[in-house]
């Protein structure tokens, strides 16, 4: 399979495919609960491949992985005072959205962001966009996976840069995940712009600085 990457989880990076994709900051999850989460996601998938096969396996995978999201966003909100809320500085958050936006019809086409103070909700449609990397290297043969390097690279700099700190910025894995079809697409989308609605933060998704919708 030629569009699946992997380091320490599975992704599916099929070319010319639409994604949902949440990237967090660095030790904005417990290590405890994030190897939590991963031992009951295996566990389950172990049931799932013991007990099924074919279109009804991946329907219940997929299902998985839609209840692993759920639990690991809960956490992110759950956690949000004692994890890292680098990006509830404007100028952070800003510098993040202003590097979303640069990459809207060079790598993708841009559909729908939320940036919160420690993670960043993203949907992108990578349609009619193909590039060949100038460079080699483990994430050249993904665009996708490039492309997230390269957003989640700059930002971090930058973004040190301007809160005057050093270190790791970036959570290293992100979340994928491929939009499958026009109504899904339309649930994610009302997904992110109401995240800081579900966080507390506003009582309506466009009353927040730094969310956008084609």
């Amino acid at each position: 399979m030629t569009d699946f990457y992997h380091r320490k989880l599975p992704h599916w990076i099929p070319s010319g495919a639409a994604f949902f994709i949440t990237f967090r900051l660095a030790d904005s999850l417990p290590v405890q609960v994030m190897q939590e989460l991963e031992a009951w996601r295996e566990r389950e998938r172990q049931k799932i491949q013991s007990h099924n096969f074919g279109k009804l396996e991946r329907q219940e995978l997929y299902d998985l992985n839609k209840k692993y999201f759920g639990h690991f966003d809960s956490w992110l909100d759950r956690c949000l005072e004692n994890s890292p809320r680098w990006l509830a500085d404007e100028k952070a958050a800003q510098i993040v959205a202003d590097e979303l936006h640069a990459l809207d019809g060079q790598r993708y086409r841009l559909l729908a962001y939320s940036i919160l103070s420690n993670h960043v909700h993203l949907a992108i449609d990578t349609d009619e966009y193909r590039f060949e990397p100038a460079h080699a290297g483990v994430t050249a043969p993904y665009p996708l996976t490039d492309t997230l390097k390269r957003l989640k690279g700059r930002t971090a700099r930058f973004c040190n840069l301007v809160l005057g700190r050093s270190g790791t910025f970036w959570h290293a894995e992100s979340y994928d995940h491929v939009i499958r079809n026009a109504q899904e697409q339309e649930r994610i989308l009302w997904y992110i712009l109401n995240n800081p609605v579900k966080a507390g933060l506003v009582e309506k998704w466009d009353d927040w600085k730094f969310s956008y919708v084609a």
